[in-house]
C-alpha cells in the first residue's frame, strides 16, 4: 500500500503558503480529485468552506484543477462541515470538498473530501488520489473542460435538514439560547436554526472578517461562551468550532459541557426511552467518568483511536449509532453522516423539552474524572513500548490508582512528544501520578 505524503486523519491541512496548502498543490489536487471522479460518470463536485481569508484562494484552485479534469464544481459559500456532507449526498454529486482547517487559526487551512453518500473518503480512494498527486496534470478538451455554478440556497436546504432531525411537534419557545460560531463556517447558519424553532437567540461569534476564526471563541475556547451566558442568564450556550462540526455547550449556571457529557445525556435518553442501539464509541482520551456512568446504565463501550474518523471507522465496524470525542465531535449516525455541532445540539435540546430537566440536572448523573495531560519532549520518535523503566513506572502509577483510574501514553502524530494522561478520583493524586510518569518517560528517552 502506497504512503502517505499528504492525507492525514482528517483530509490535507498545513499552513497557508507551505506545501502542500499552496495554490499549486490544491489545484493538483483539485485535479486528482477530478480524475478520479470521473471515471464513476458523475462530473458534479460540491465546494463549501469556512471564513478564512484564504478560503477564496482555494476555491478558485480546487476549481480550476476540477475544470482541468473535465469535472463541474457546484460553489456553495461559507457552509459548515456537516452541510457540505449533507448536500453531497441530497446533489447526487460524486463528492464534496470543504476547505477548511476545524479548529486552527486563520492563517492554517486544508481540505476534506466526502464520498457522494457524505461519508469521509475510503483509505483505498484517498491513495488513488495520492498517487496523481505526483503525476503530470493534464487538461481535457475545450468542449469538455468544467464549468463552476454557485449554489443559492444551500444555507435554506442545509437549515430544514437540522430542524428534520428535532423532534416532530416540539418547539424551543420561552428557551434562551447563547449561540457562538467562532467567526466561522455556522456564523449566518446556526443562529436561524435555533430562532426558527421558537428559541430566542443571542449571537456571538458571529462577525467573521478572514482574520477572527476561533480567535478567542467558538469551542476552542468557551470562556467566552460561559461570560455571554452568566450575563445574559440564558438557559444554556452553544459553542461550534470554525467548520461547525464540533460542539460544546455551557448550562445556566455557566459550567462547560464537553463531549463526553453530551454523549452521556444522548444515550441515556434513548436507553430511557426504549432507543438505543448498540453501544457508544469514545476514543482514548474519553473520560473515564463516561466509560463508567454507562456501564452503570448497561450501555456497551468501546475506544477507538484518537480522531473522528477512528470514532466513525468503530460505529461502522458495531453498527452502533453514537459516538464521539470529549472534544466536541458528536457523531449520531441515526440522523447524520459525520459530525455535526447544530444537530447534536438539537438533539440535547430535544431531550430537555421532552424531559423538562434543564442541561445542569441532565448532566448530573455522570462524574467525570479529573484529567492531567503532559507532553514531554523527546529527542526524536522511538517505539518505548518495551521500555522496562517506563513499564515499571505506568505499573506503579496504576497500582496507586487502582479501579478508579488509568493512565494513557501516547507519541504525538506530528511532533517530537509523549503525552502522558492520568486521570482518577482525587485530583492532587492523578496530577502527582501523571508528574511522576512523565519524570520517568523524561528520563528514560533523554
Amino acid at each position: 500500500m502506497s504512503s502517505r505524503k499528504f492525507f492525514g486523519t482528517d483530509g490535507v491541512r498545513g499552513r497557508v503558503g507551505i506545501p502542500p496548502m499552496t495554490a499549486s498543490v490544491v489545484m493538483q489536487l483539485g485535479w486528482a480529485v477530478g480524475q478520479v471522479f470521473a471515471s464513476t460518470g458523475n462530473k458534479e463536485v460540491l465546494i463549501g468552506k469556512d471564513t478564512r481569508v484564504s478560503g477564496y484562494l482555494f476555491e478558485a484552485a480546487l476549481e480550476a484543477g476540477l475544470a482541468s479534469a473535465g469535472i463541474n464544481s457546484r460553489l456553495l459559500g461559507p457552509m459548515p462541515t456537516p452541510a457540505v456532507a449533507y448536500l453531497t449526498s441530497t446533489f447526487r454529486a460524486a463528492a464534496g470538498i470543504v476547505i477548511s482547517a476545524s479548529h486552527n487559526p486563520y492563517f492554517d487551512n486544508g481540505i476534506k473530501i466526502f464520498s457522494s453518500q457524505g461519508r469521509k473518503l475510503p483509505d483505498e480512494v484517498e491513495l488513488q488520489i495520492e498517487e496523481l498527486m505526483t503525476a503530470e496534470m493534464t487538461t481535457v478538451d475545450s468542449s469538455d473542460l468544467g464549468r463552476a455554478y454557485r449554489v443559492d440556497d444551500a444555507a435554506g436546504r442545509y437549515i430544514e435538514f437540522c430542524k428534520s432531525t428535532f423532534v416532530s411537534g416540539l418547539r424551543l419557545d420561552g428557551m434562551k439560547i447563547v449561540v457562538d460560531a467562532a467567526n466561522g463556517a455556522g456564523y449566518d447558519i446556526a443562529h436561524r436554526v435555533f430562532r426558527e424553532l421558537g428559541a430566542g437567540v443571542v449571537s456571538v461569534g458571529a462577525e467573521p472578517n478572514g482574520l477572527n476564526i476561533n480567535k478567542e471563541c467558538g469551542a476552542t475556547a468557551p470562556d467566552n461562551l460561559r461570560a455571554h451566558v452568566l450575563l445574559e442568564r440564558a438557559d444554556l450556550g452553544i459553542a461550534l468550532d470554525g467548520d461547525g462540526d464540533r460542539i460544546i455547550m455551557v448550562d445556566h449556571r455557566g459550567e462547560i459541557v464537553d463531549g463526553d457529557e453530551i454523549l452521556y445525556v444522548l444515550a441515556r435518553a434513548r436507553k430511557e426511552a426504549g432507543e438505543m442501539t448498540g453501544g457508544v464509541a469514545g476514543t482514548l482520551m474519553s473520560n473515564l467518568g463516561l466509560e463508567h456512568a454507562l456501564h452503570e446504565l448497561d450501555i456497551p463501550f468501546e475506544r477507538a483511536k484518537v480522531g473522528d474518523r477512528y470514532v466513525m471507522e468503530l460505529l461502522q465496524k458495531n453498527g452502533w449509532m453514537l459516538g464521539g470525542e470529549n472534544s466536541g465531535h458528536v457523531i449520531c449516525l441515526d440522523r447524520v453522516t459525520t459530525g455535526d455541532a447544530i444537530v447534536a445540539s438539537l438533539q440535547v435540546l430535544s431531550v430537555m423539552k421532552q424531559t423538562g430537566q434543564s442541561l445542569a440536572e441532565l448532566r448530573s448523573g455522570m462524574m467525570l474524572y479529573p484529567q492531567v495531560l503532559v507532553n514531554v519532549p523527546i529527542k526524536e520518535k522511538v517505539d518505548f513500548s518495551d521500555n522496562d523503566q517506563i513499564n515499571d513506572a505506568v505499573r506503579r502509577a496504576e497500582e496507586a490508582l487502582g479501579d478508579s483510574g488509568r493512565v494513557l501514553l501516547r507519541p504525538s502524530g506530528t511532533e517530537p512528544l509523549v503525552r502522558v494522561m492520568v486521570e482518577g478520583q482525587v485530583a492532587n493524586d492523578v496530577e502527582n501520578i501523571c508528574n511522576d510518569v512523565a519524570r520517568a518517560v523524561g528520563d528514560a528517552l533523554d
